[in-house]
């Protein structure tokens, strides 16, 4: 898939690491050792297509690739980060509400020990994806200062209305947060309708650079109609 990816003309590819967790893991029977292994090997997998697209490009595989563009525009390895609710897997990652019992600390320590993991992985960048409320915004920001993260990060939230992140929180105040952190090179959109994408980061204007990646238009149903 991230060869895929390459080949159609992405700059960047990020691991399939958005909802790999040791918590996760060790549920279905992994040791931490296991997990961890795993959530390397997620960004491993990626930088190894990197490896083979690029000997590709420089072996002339492809008569509209040559090498001196690929040297101005090098090809980059995001390590994804999803948010706590994605762990949940229970529609939480769309509302952002994890309940009165998560706090800040909560979600720091949830995610301390894969962002290590993931910062010492390969990646050139750390994707923080699909972030539903600016309290774990806080929690991404003050982990990359207390684990001194030296690699860079962006941060990518989700709308539905195309004024607040998913909780209700405003996107202006998310924002804020994200750029008030010298780790953080980019805050954008994603998971989001495409007709929400331009008012939102209208409002975002002020933080730069932007990222954007939209989703199909679909809606997540937390209830189903009955089937008879």
């Amino acid at each position: 898939v991230h060869l895929d990816y390459l080949e159609a003309g992405a700059n960047v590819i990020i691991s399939a690491s958005y909802q790999a967790t040791i918590q996760g893991f060790e549920a279905k029977g992994l040791s931490i050792e296991e997990a961890e292994t795993l959530i390397k090997r997620s960004v491993e997998i990626a930088c190894e297509a990197r490896e083979i697209y690029l000997q590709r490009c420089a072996k002339g595989y492809w008569d509209f690739l040559d090498s001196p563009k690929i040297d101005r525009h090098p090809v980059l390895v995001a390590a994804s980060v999803g948010s706590y609710g994605a762990y949940l897997a229970d529609g939480s990652e769309y509302s952002g509400n994890y309940g009165a019992s998560v706090a800040l600390e909560t979600l720091k320590e949830f995610h301390r020990r894969r962002l290590q993991i993931l910062a010492n992985s390969g990646a050139d960048l750390i994707a923080f994806e699909t972030i539903p409320n600016k309290l774990e915004a806080q929690a991404y920001v003050e982990l990359l200062k207390e684990e001194n993260i030296d690699i860079p990060a962006w941060f990518s939230f989700s709308s539905t209305d195309g004024t607040n992140v998913v909780s209700g929180d405003p996107i202006t105040e998310c924002a804020k947060i994200a750029d008030s952190c010298s780790q953080v090179v980019a805050v954008g959109i994603n998971c989001t309708p495409p007709r929400l994408i331009h008012g939102l980061i209208l409002s975002i204007r002020k933080v730069t650079p932007h990222l954007v990646y939209t989703n199909k238009s679909l809606l997540y149903l937390t209830t189903l109609p009955a089937t008879y």
